[in-house]
């Protein structure tokens, strides 16, 4: 080509659009191969920032420039030279389609296209593996035109202005590379057990073994203020897993764990309770409520559970938690500042996606905090088992091992699957699912506690509560196991009666209880605290009480000698633990609860009254001796005795309600009925040889 005939093209060597092109196409390469391949790092989140914002405002330019290119050589005969730029000018083509269409996911959407993301990256390949010899060829064939002057420039000028790009994301890095932690432990931080286990007794630790900002665990509302989590952070505000730290009973009794032994003994407590004031060093003075603000408000958080690395099965949260990377601007929940930081995640999701692994779905995950002991460096004397639902599970028939069509885990039960528009809807990992369902699993984590949300009030507590108390009576339909789970209640039960009974017998009741549907013992959890009973009622057909037992006092406590699930743990002298004082506790003295699919029974004798009144007979006033011998006919009855046996549930005994907040609090767990049976016994006269006869005078 004449150097003539170049002057006169609109996108040769001496082009000004040819060269802002080529600036502007080499920034977006290196950038974007840095988005794909280079670690997380601020720089590379600016880099993410002035890619988008360079491809948008060159856009257009690009275009013109296809367009005009193309003009200026389609005359020319094919050649290898040509066809390397046809390919790469179609191949440029299509990546920045699929660049606006990332961009508007990015700004827009609340759900990532793998495909679009793929095809980018994919024409990217083909464009740089085409432009790049399509553009030294051509270099070459300038040389041996005379155009050498020319070329070097463009390159010149393509290799300052992108190094100019690369230093403006640098002195963004600089001036902002977003909030800065300090994960320092307190100045006077007490390392009772050592400065090798600064979290202990708690088994909990970090992946550096120091202390993380309190910061960079907590923000949980910020998960759902770009349109992505809103639904799961709705769920998530009312459940136990939020309100872990601030529930009144739990601060409570740390405050009197604290007062016996030192603050620094709720560190046991803190791994599962209260993690980001565990891992902050909050729990070390007796600063207010032992709890970090941030601990106290979110509990275990999301990014407490989504940055655990590593769980045992020992229990006691033990477990490796890692401090999340930030994203800029990651606190941020209004502005330009949070529209930003919604479009890196979406668009730059290596460190997000890290928050959302495969280890979740194992019931091993849920054990390190589901598992509890108390040893020697607490209780001062020995080992000694608590709450265990993992070990139960394990060894019910629940699991069965290596066939996930029969086994039931602990997600599937108490993280349903529920309808979904959130961006965490569909998984292609579960047998049973698909990546387009349009469920994601429930963050209510619905269990047993009904009595927490509504003493706080949080947001959505009612909503709470009826999912509690419809999870405690088994009537909360889970489609995903209704073909491995059971109908009816929690636990069944059945009355045994007799048929028949006569005045001044005893009559023998049995009430059968089975573990239903329960994945581990019923009940489960602090049994030192929580109640589950038995009351029966006899009432005789004119609705009389014959006998009662389980029943409630106006004060709220329940009657001695009824049958009851709990556990009555001791302390080394043998004195109960009623105050959830579980750092004294050495055994139990008393402990009834179900194993998953076992039964229990309780056993009850009420006498039938003696008292009945013999039929009338003609031409005798009432209360007139009687002197005549009179029958019954076989199957005539006296009375109808009414059997009713109730299976009662309630979060917390009214003992520790009234020792923690006071008998003027007027405080008491409400109780959810779980199951109830009901059967009569005729109550007839005594047998005799041949008919019924009852003699009076």
């Amino acid at each position: 080509m004449a150097r003539s005939e170049e002057v006169r093209l609109r996108t040769g060597w001496v082009s000004r659009l040819a060269r802002w092109t080529l600036i502007a196409l080499t920034f977006e390469a290196i950038t974007g191969l840095a988005i794909t391949f280079a670690p997380f790092h601020p720089a590379v989140q600016w880099g993410t920032v002035y890619h988008t914002l360079i491809g948008i405002l060159t856009l257009l330019p690009l275009c013109w420039y296809y367009a005009v290119h193309w003009l200026d050589y389609k005359r020319y005969a094919l050649s290898h030279v040509v066809l390397l730029g046809y390919v790469g000018l179609t191949a440029l083509v299509l990546c920045a389609l699929s660049g606006v269409v990332l961009t508007v996911e990015g700004i827009w959407g609340i759900r990532r296209s793998p495909f679009w993301r793929w095809f980018h990256l994919t024409t990217t390949f083909v464009a740089l593996g085409t432009v790049i010899p399509h553009i030294l060829i051509a270099y070459l064939r300038a040389r041996r035109r005379g155009l050498a002057r020319q070329a070097h420039r463009m390159l010149g000028e393509t290799v300052g202005g992108t190094a100019a790009g690369l230093l403006l994301i640098g002195l963004s890095t600089a001036i902002y590379s977003g909030e800065q932690y300090h994960n320092e432990f307190p100045p006077d931080y007490s390392y009772v057990y050592g400065e090798d286990r600064p979290f202990a007794p708690s088994l909990a630790t970090t992946d550096t073994g120091g202390a993380f900002d309190a910061r960079s665990l907590a923000g949980s509302e910020s998960c759902g203020t770009a349109g992505c989590h809103e639904q799961i952070v709705e769920e998530w505000k009312p459940s136990a897993h939020r309100y872990a730290a601030m529930d009144p009973l739990f601060q409570k009794i740390q405050n009197v764990m604290a007062e016996q032994n030192g603050p620094e003994s709720t560190r046991y407590c803190g791994g599962c309770h209260d993690p980001i004031s565990l891992f902050s060093g909050t729990k070390n003075v007796f600063v207010e409520n032992l709890t970090n603000l941030h601990g106290y408000q979110e509990g275990v958080s999301c990014l407490v559970c989504h940055s655990i690395r590593e769980t045992d099965l020992q229990g006691n949260a033990n477990y490796v938690i890692t401090q999340p990377r930030e994203y800029l601007w990651q606190w941020d929940t209004e502005g330009v500042k949070r529209v930003i930081r919604d479009f890196l995640i979406r668009t730059y999701p290596k460190e997000h996606n890290r928050l959302s692994k495969r280890m979740f779905k194992a019931p091993e995950y849920c054990a390190a905090c589901h598992k509890q002991f108390i040893d020697q460096e607490i209780n001062r004397v020995g080992w000694v088992q608590l709450q265990n639902q993992y070990d139960n599970w394990a060894a019910s028939h629940w699991n069965q091992k290596g066939d996930p069509t029969k086994t039931i885990e602990c997600r599937e039960c108490h993280m349903p699957l529920v309808d979904s528009t959130d961006p965490a809807a569909g998984d292609s990992s579960d047998y049973n699912r698909s990546p387009d369902d349009g469920k994601h699993r429930s963050h209510r984590f619905a269990a047993a506690n009904n009595f927490v949300p509504r003493l706080l009030k949080l947001e959505g507590w009612e909503e709470q509560v009826e999912h509690v108390e419809r999870w405690l009576r088994g009537e909360y339909d889970v489609p995903e196991i209704q073909d491995k789970w059971r109908e009816g209640p929690l636990v069944l039960m059945e009355l045994e009666v007799p048929p028949q009974a006569s005045p001044g017998e005893t009559i023998p009741i049995r009430v059968v209880l089975t573990s239903n549907k329960v994945g581990h013992d019923f009940p489960t959890g602090p049994l030192d605290i929580i109640q589950s009973w038995v009351e029966l009622r006899v009432t005789d057909s004119a609705g009389n009480l014959v006998f009662a037992s389980g029943r409630r006092d106006e004060k709220h406590f329940i009657e001695p000698g009824t049958f009851m699930f709990k556990v009555e743990p001791v302390d080394q002298y043998g004195n109960l633990i009623d105050r959830h004082n579980l750092w004294e506790m050495v055994g139990v003295r008393y402990r009834r609860a179900l194993f998953p699919g076992y039964s229990d029974t309780a056993e009850f004798y009420v006498a039938c009254a003696s008292g009945f009144a013999a039929p009338p007979q003609p031409g005798r006033e009432p209360g007139e001796p009687r002197v005549e011998e009179f029958q019954l006919q076989a199957g005539e009855r006296l009375d109808t005795y009414t059997v009713t046996a109730i299976l009662n549930y309630r979060k917390v005994d009214q003992f520790l309600l009234n020792f923690l907040f006071g008998e003027d609090s007027g405080l008491t767990a409400p109780v959810v009925e779980l199951a109830r049976a009901t059967a009569t016994v005729e109550i007839v006269p005594k047998r005799s040889e041949g008919s019924r006869e009852m003699g009076m005078r």
